[in-house]
């Protein structure tokens, strides 16, 4: 991959919080088309990190590139529409609404349908939600929870919920994908259905996958690449055979060498 400009690269990229750094100096290279993990105890700064990335956090130091070209300092939403999606550790769905409508809040957000004909009922707004519905019923079918489209948020299991945010994270048509721990909360069975599902939106969407994870066997059986971080720093860079052996690794899971 070497000449490639990487699809998201982050330089020197660090965060205080008051006395506290809880990022130093993150470097990283996203290839397009990987599927790369982060993982890392808790408090590593993982979550920061995409913080960082999404523009909902700004950088203390460094930089976040997308294509080459700098994003840092860019609001969230300007982020969002340059193809980058994320869902979040905290679920963050609509529990009044029904899936499909929540997959709708998605794509509305990104329509192009000038107001006055959307306000006026006009034939063409009328298509146009036509199609959206259909979109969104196509994202819920997608994700295995089509059944579900008419259901509150609310009551849905834990993770149906997940899959509904990442059908909604779908509906902005991203290039570069983040899941903040989407297998939290799921029993293995689900946890393994999650690894084909991501593998299977990756080739069908031709998606770059950045994933948080604490679930280090569906991490290593799903992941490209890999970077562990511990106290806010790099400790791991690699595929997921080296990363499972590295000294530092072990340190920072099991507290001593294994």
């Amino acid at each position: 991959m070497s000449g490639t400009v990487p699809l998201l690269q982050t330089r020197n990229l660090g965060v205080r919080f008051g006395g506290l750094q809880a990022l130093d100096a993150i470097d990283l290279e996203v290839q397009a088309g990987e599927i790369f993990g982060l993982l890392g105890p808790n408090g590593a700064g993982k979550t920061t990190l995409f913080n960082l990335i999404s523009g909902v956090t700004p950088a203390s130091s460094g930089e976040v590139l997308w294509r080459g070209g700098a994003i840092h300092g860019m609001d969230a939403n300007r982020i969002a529409r340059l193809g980058i999606a994320r869902t979040f550790q905290n679920l963050r769905l609509f529990q009044a609404l029904s899936c499909r409508d929540n997959v709708l809040v998605g794509l509305h957000r990104h329509a192009r349908l000038q107001w006055p004909a959307a306000l006026l009922g006009t034939p063409l707004a009328r298509r146009h939600h036509r199609q959206l519905l259909e979109r969104a019923q196509g994202l819920l079918e997608l994700l295995e929870i089509g059944h579900l489209g008419d259901q509150l948020a609310a009551g849905l299991s834990y993770g149906d919920r997940r899959r509904l945010e990442i059908a909604r994270a779908l509906a902005n048509s991203p290039e570069l994908l983040l899941l903040d721990e989407p297998a939290a909360g799921m029993n293995p069975t689900e946890k393994e259905e999650l690894r084909h599902l991501i593998r299977s939106l990756r080739n069908r969407f031709d998606l770059t996958v950045l994933i948080i994870e604490h679930h280090v066997p569906l991490m290593l059986g799903l992941c490209d690449r890999l970077a562990v971080l511990n106290f806010g720093r790099r400790i791991a860079l690699g595929t997921p055979d080296a990363v499972r052996n590295d000294p530092a690794v072990i340190e920072a899971y099991l507290g001593g060498q294994a």
